[in-house]
């Protein structure tokens, strides 16, 4: 038998020793398939779209109050309700009302919110508007509301690609970086050393994995997606397979490079979350990473998951193709290149 053929069989034979152990495990299926369907279900229906919530408005007690309250209930957007003074502030201070309305003897209104707060704000002007409203007052300018629901402009639209992105780095960590610990930590490697398979063949059968599994993956979470909440992916097609690709390829070699000298699986296990933390927090999986402050958003791009979420997101929502996820593809293709390169250098068999 040719080297060649020799080197085929020993790559095929590891690729079906991980896809067996990768099904053998129910851990490993939740993670995969029922973390990102659950998250996304539970978390879309919180943030489904609904009619919005009424602003929440206290009138401190006083002569005019009877006034204010009549006059605040004449609209929908709007729900008063008139409490002695303490009460009221009591219920502003901790957030039961947005805004605390106090009629003045003069004939004027005093709103007393947080402008910190959005609500609070929104609450102040919708208040003001019906008092204004109430009273006769004549707008400058005339306007007409006209409410639009445009799929994309979700919540639901923003995580999905988020805990997609989250789910090709946990099973990239997990799946790759810890079974190959668990490996040595059985002593399974030993097994391995004396037959004439080479390190990078036996690196590679992990990243074929990977891939194998990902299209095993991949279509029942797009599939959920487009039937319970009507997401495509607008964009080209095969931009949006590429960046899967890279991502999952990417946390694979990371995986295979935090595991390359671990002595058993809790070493690795306490890389992983070290790693693995930050970018749950940072890179965009649940909120905006804009959210943080401006001098750290050049290392939060950097991140390998800001940069996969990043992609996914142009690709998902905004239509891209190739140019203009071009950044965001770099930075991918550096950390593929250089994980792999470190964990061909760090890897032992013992």
């Amino acid at each position: 038998m040719s080297d060649g053929a020799r080197r085929v069989r020993s790559i095929r034979a590891m690729v079906t020793s991980h896809m067996r152990a990768s099904y053998r495990e129910p851990g490993g299926l939740f993670w995969t398939y029922g973390f990102p369907i659950i998250m996304s279900l539970v978390l879309g229906l919180a943030f489904r779209a609904r009619a919005p919530e009424p602003a929440h408005v206290a009138i401190a007690d006083g002569p005019r109050a009877a006034w204010l309250a009549e006059r605040l209930a004449g609209g929908r957007e709007v729900v008063a309700t008139v409490s002695p003074a303490a009460r009221a502030e009591n219920d502003l201070r901790v957030g039961k009302v947005d805004v605390l309305v106090v009629g003045e003897a003069d004939g004027t209104v005093t709103y007393r919110y947080d402008e910190s707060r959005a609500e609070a704000r929104l609450a102040r002007a919708l208040a003001d508007r019906e008092l204004q409203r109430a009273a006769g007052a004549t707008p400058a300018v005339g306007s007409r509301d006209e409410l639009v629901t445009e799929v994309g402009a979700r919540y639901i639209d923003f995580l999905l690609p988020g805990l997609l992105g989250l789910s090709l780095m946990s099973t990239g960590f997990w799946g790759i970086g810890f079974s190959l610990a668990e490996m040595r930590g059985k002593k399974l490697l030993k097994r391995i050393v004396a037959t004439p398979m080479r390190r990078s063949d036996f690196l590679a059968s992990f990243l074929i994995v990977r891939v194998v599994l990902l299209a095993i993956e991949l279509p029942p979470l797009l599939i959920f997606a487009r039937l319970l909440f009507s997401i495509t992916v607008r964009g080209s097609p095969l931009a949006f397979l590429v960046v899967v690709l890279l991502g999952a390829m990417m946390f694979a070699t990371m995986g295979l490079a935090m595991a390359s000298r671990a002595e058993n699986p809790q070493i690795v296990s306490g890389l992983i979350n070290v790693l693995s933390f930050p970018m749950y927090l940072c890179s965009g999986v649940f909120f905006s990473a804009a959210r943080f402050p401006g001098r750290v958003q050049p290392v939060i791009r950097l991140l390998p998951l800001s940069a996969l979420n990043e992609a996914l997101r142009a690709v998902m929502i905004d239509g891209a193709g190739f140019a203009e996820i071009g950044r965001q593809l770099l930075v991918m293709a550096v950390w593929l290149a250089v994980s792999f390169a470190l964990a061909m250098r760090l890897f032992k068999w013992r």
